[in-house]
């Protein structure tokens, strides 16, 4: 967690320092001569015509998310009083968690349930006439990943 959290911190003060040199390389390399010679103009047009603001917006909230994450592994590392074993040097694999939940390795509805959401999100993009079939795949497939444990060889 120590080691998560401290690389988490490391990526913030990458993509700020990314998002300040990509600023400052757009105001460099798109300088309205026009707007600087109009003296009615002022810093402010000059900012709005230089700057990309798609990216210098998503790389500041690259940076903000990272900080996000860095801030809650941190905060839940400090509460859970102790280190886990992943954070010893003299740890063994036999010290973790054994125990990582119940899934099914034979299992093919978590491939039709994404199938089902890729074709839906294509529906919204390419023609809105295939969102209700991937709505109606999708239905399907929760309900036969949800249930597959309730009939067929593997019933319980």
């Amino acid at each position: 967690m120590r080691t998560n959290t401290g690389l988490w911190w490391i990526l913030t003060v990458f993509f700020t320092i990314v998002a300040a040199v990509y600023v400052a390389w757009n105001l460099v390399a798109h300088w309205s001569t026009e707007a600087a010679a109009d003296p009615g103009a002022g810093t402010w047009m000059i900012f709005t015509n230089s700057v990309e603001w798609v990216g210098s917006v998503a790389l500041v909230f690259l940076a903000l998310m990272s900080a996000l994450i860095a801030f809650y592994i941190g905060k839940v590392h400090k509460a859970q009083g102790g280190e886990l074993p992943e954070d010893t040097l003299t740890a063994d694999i036999d010290d973790g968690d054994p125990e990582l939940g119940e899934f099914s390795p034979w299992s093919w509805w978590p491939i039709v349930l994404a199938a089902s959401a890729s074709l839906a999100i294509l529906g919204l993009a390419v023609g809105v006439w295939m969102f209700p079939i991937g709505v109606a795949v999708f239905l399907v497939a929760i309900v036969g990943w949800v249930f597959e444990y309730y009939r067929g060889y593997f019933a319980r």
